[in-house]
This record gives structure tokens, sequence and C-alpha cells, in this order.
């Protein structure tokens, strides 16, 4: 089975702190230690000179086994407490955020 990319955009308010998306970032991370199948995470701020970001301040990529292993993680208990942790954090609400995950083939 193939692996399974899921990268997550946000934009965050304008009042959010720095220790706000370090704690956000850290409950993410910590994500790979709870869920079966989650095998790595890479997030962080925009940093790109190209400008495309289109507001978007911040993002991450989650690398699971499989299929059936994003599909645990998508209503796990540890993944329904830090996603409360980021929609709190959402400028717009979910206008804030895009998900879209790919097959690696």
């Amino acid at each position: 089975m193939p692996q399974v990319k899921h990268v997550v955009l946000v934009k965050l308010k304008p009042d959010v702190t720095d220790a706000q998306v370090d704690e956000m970032m850290t409950a993410l991370a910590g994500l790979k230690d709870k869920i079966p199948g989650l095998l790595d995470f890479s997030g962080g701020a925009y940093s790109s000179p190209e400008g495309l970001n289109k507001g978007f301040s911040h993002g991450f990529v989650m690398t699971f086994a499989d299929e059936p292993s994003r599909d645990t993680y998508l209503p796990h208990p540890a993944h329904e407490e830090v996603k409360s942790i980021v929609f709190g954090l959402l400028d717009g609400g979910m206008d804030g955020v895009v998900a879209f995950d790919w097959l690696v083939t």
C-alpha cells in the first residue's frame, strides 16, 4: 500500500503570538507518538519570496504509512484535541484552512 502525504495550510489570526504557534506545532508534532502509522511530521511558517501563499501563514506535512493509518488519524481523540487548538487560531474559521492528501507512488 502506498504512503499518504497529508498537507495542511492555515491562515492564523493577526494577534496569534509566537508562543501560540509554538504550542500548535508542538501539539501537532506530538501526534507522531500517539497515532499508529503517523510516520513523519514537519511544519513551519511561510518563507518563500514568491508571495503566492494567498494569506496562508503556516503549514505542515504528515506522512502516513497507508490510507488506513490516515483514516485512523482523522477521528482519533488526540487529533481532535489538536484540531481544537488549531481551529482556535484560524483567521476566518474554516476559510482559514486547506487540507490536501495524496498517495505517494
